[in-house]
């Protein structure tokens, strides 16, 4: 599966046709996304195409054209969003229904602006950036079917595409782990533990067993 900035990048200079014609790919992204009503490059398409995106990377979406949608989407990452993240900002006024999303690439050097890739920005698919103070959230999506995880015991120590898998999972549901790099470290079991912690009567061990396999597939697929 295609990641979700590798399916975006692709799409980059996809632009708005002035006047009366319309970017077929842009209506594209409207009509493979659900929004089967919309025939037209001049609604509003960013949700539209992280919709798109979404989808194409067997991720979970909205369906909702407001980009605000976003803010219920996958798990909350604010204070370590990583590339292909979602993020999601005001516009206009902070209080207002309007906004803008699209994928995360990263801050600028001095932290006051957010590097955006997405759809509608200056009428096409580019990568932009905006002020940091206009952030509204940072998502990370889940994937759009039941994750299959590791069925057996995951303990410091433990290596290989196993430990990957529950890695990659760990930072869906919105812990982090670090690098998915298949090494059971410090890192990892800090993550086991912090999901634990939020499960009444589960054991805070860093031991990823069965119990705690049923509670992280529980929290991925709310």
């Amino acid at each position: 599966m295609d990641s979700i900035i590798k399916i975006a990048v692709a799409e980059l200079g996809q632009k708005e046709v002035p006047g009366a014609g319309n970017n077929a790919a842009i209506v594209r992204y409207a009509q493979e996304s659900g929004f089967t009503n919309i025939n037209n490059d001049e609604t509003s398409w960013c949700s539209i195409f992280l919709n798109w995106c979404a989808k194409k990377a067997g991720l979970r979406g909205t369906g909702k054209a407001d980009a605000r949608s976003w803010l219920l989407a996958g798990q909350r990452v604010d204070n370590n969003p990583e590339p292909g993240d979602i993020v999601v900002f005001w516009r206009e006024n902070i209080n207002s229904w309007k906004g803008h999303v699209g994928i995360f690439f990263g801050f600028s050097k001095d932290n006051t602006r957010v590097y955006c890739l997405g759809g509608n920005q200056g009428n096409q698919v580019s990568i932009s950036a905006f002020p940091v103070a206009n952030v509204l959230g940072f998502r990370r999506l889940a994937t759009s079917t039941v994750m299959v995880l590791p069925d057996k015991a995951l303990r410091p120590g433990s290596t290989g595409d196993d430990v990957k898998i529950l890695q990659n999972a760990l930072k869906l549901a919105g812990f982090d782990c670090g690098t998915s790099d298949g090494i059971f470290g410090t890192r990892t079991e800090a993550a086991v533990k912090a999901l634990q912690s939020t499960r009444v009567n589960l054991p805070i061990s860093g031991i990823f067993d069965v119990a705690t396999r049923l509670y992280l597939l529980e929290v991925l697929n709310q």
